[in-house]
């Protein structure tokens, strides 16, 4: 047991790398007068929290799901069953799926979304512990893209969270 108001430093890696990432992502949404959903899987809603973290979120952030099963991506975003069956939950597929249906379901001009293999387990050859597929869904353009982290399973699930508010940025700046 820790003693009280002692900090576990380990536990606080990256949250000055967020708190940037968020402050980026907010002052290019409200400059565009936007709001941004996002649709988590892997992640769990740390996206959702970091983005709410900041004060005053509510005149950008408008919500997150997180639909770490099957089921959830399926009654909350729209994902296809099919596309399920086919490609995995851990796909191109699924990603863009989930992101376009962020964007519709909330009503916004911005969603995020990710899903993948954050382990230590669920790992097959073809899609490896630290698989993550991402997706955004801007007004006329959808994306996806994958990359593959190293680490244990905090490890990847924060390096998610930074990519996906990265790509946003990147995509809200081109």
């Amino acid at each position: 047991m820790f003693p009280k108001n002692r900090i576990r430093p380990h536990l606080f890696r990256g949250d000055a790398e967020f708190k940037k990432l968020v402050e980026k992502t907010s002052g290019k949404l409200l400059a565009r007068g936007w709001k941004m959903a996002c649709a988590e899987s892997c992640t769990g809603g740390w996206i959702a929290k970091c983005c709410t973290d900041q004060a005053g979120s509510s005149e950008w952030f408008e919500r997150g799901y997180v639909t770490y099963s099957n089921q959830a991506k399926k009654e909350m975003l729209g994902v296809d069953s099919a596309t399920l069956d086919s490609s995995g939950a851990v796909s191109r597929e699924v990603a863009l799926q989930m992101a376009e249906g962020a964007r519709r379901q909330a009503g916004v001009e911005a969603a995020i979304a990710v899903t993948g293999i954050a382990g230590p387990d669920g790992g097959s050859p073809g899609k490896p512990v630290g698989t993550v597929w991402f997706g955004w869904s801007l007004p006329g353009r959808s994306d996806t893209e994958v990359k593959q982290f190293s680490g244990d399973r905090d490890a990847v699930r924060r390096q998610s969270v930074a990519h996906a508010l990265a790509g946003l940025i990147a995509r809200l700046d081109s």
